[in-house]
């Protein structure tokens, strides 16, 4: 099986990479702490996304079934002005199926969806997130660092996510194995004048008990 073999052989890092979404299940696998599917950006989408007016891009933090996703990203873009066409259409396809793909994985039959543009050194610190598992996904800029902590110190070897390839992480509530070390970041941009665009997903029992 070709997922194994790349698990395998990125078993130094605990990362499993796939070229199929159907990789990214590969996070229940024992050992795997984050899968990355890996995938090559449409050209001319990118040059697209990568100069939409930062003003322009979509802002939403929401709380949602993953059947309501694609409605709910379309009426986000259509408010912000996000300039319609055959592209924000397949922004929006794209983040309504990374949100069916990540809720079947996970099981979940509500998510937590925050979309945003970011300029800032916002969660630059290595860290593990407090949650079953989270999928991040860089549509625009430089995409989530990761690296092994062995002691509790920042990873000495930083690997970086592709743009536009999404990438699933486990948290601290991931039961039934002892933490891999594995930590995540967001790239520190401040000074750079890049605006990236981020797609995060998280899985949600009891809505109402979320603020």
């Amino acid at each position: 099986m070709n997922l194994e073999r790349e698990i395998v052989r990125d078993a130094a890092i605990g990362v499993g990479v796939s070229r199929q979404p159907e990789g990214l299940s590969a996070i229940h696998t024992p050992g795997c702490a984050a899968t990355i599917w890996h995938r090559e950006p449409m050209s001319a989408f990118q040059n697209w996304i990568d100069t939409v007016s930062p003003e322009l891009l979509p802002r939403a933090r929401l709380i949602l079934r993953p059947e309501a996703v694609r409605a709910a990203v379309d009426q986000v873009c259509a408010s912000q002005s996000m300039p319609a066409g055959g592209h924000r259409d397949r922004l929006v396809d794209d983040i309504a199926a990374l949100a069916d793909i990540f809720a079947g994985m996970m099981k979940s039959t509500w998510l937590r969806l925050r979309l945003e543009p970011v300029t800032t050194d916002a969660c630059r610190r290595f860290h593990v997130d407090a949650m079953m598992a989270r999928l991040v996904c860089t549509y625009r800029g430089t995409g989530t660092q990761y690296g092994i902590s062995t002691d509790g110190a920042e990873p000495r070897k930083v690997f970086t996510v592709p743009t536009g390839s999404p990438i699933v992480l486990r948290g601290s509530l991931w039961t039934g194995e002892p933490r891999t070390g594995l930590l995540h970041r967001s790239p520190p941009i401040v000074g750079t004048g890049e605006t990236r665009l981020v797609l995060v997903l998280d899985p949600v029992t009891e809505p109402e008990d979320e603020v």
